[in-house]
C-alpha cells in the first residue's frame, strides 16, 4: 500500500462520518500564516530542517482534508 491509498482509505472514512462536516473544514487563520511563512521562507532557501518538516506535515494534512473534502462531495452528490 502506498501512502497515497492509505490516505485515501482515512479520506473515505472521515467523508463517510459527517459529508457536510467535511467539506465545510477550513483550515485556521493561525494555520494559514504560518503555512505562508514557511513557503515563504522555502522560496527564500531559509528553511530549517525542523521547519522542512513541519511544512511537510501541513501539505501532508492539505492532502488529506482535500481527498476528504472531495469524496464528501461525491457523496453529497449521489
Amino acid at each position: 500500500m502506498t501512502v497515497i491509498e492509505a490516505f485515501s482509505e482515512v479520506a473515505e472514512s472521515l467523508a463517510k462520518m459527517a459529508p457536510e462536516s467535511i467539506v465545510a473544514l477550513k483550515a485556521s487563520h493561525t494555520m494559514k500564516d504560518r503555512v505562508e511563512a514557511l513557503l515563504h521562507k522555502k522560496q527564500e532557501d531559509s528553511l530549517s530542517r525542523e521547519e522542512e518538516l513541519e511544512l511537510e506535515r501541513y501539505l501532508s494534512l492539505d492532502l488529506l482534508i482535500n481527498l476528504a473534502k472531495a469524496r464528501a462531495k461525491s457523496l453529497l452528490a449521489a
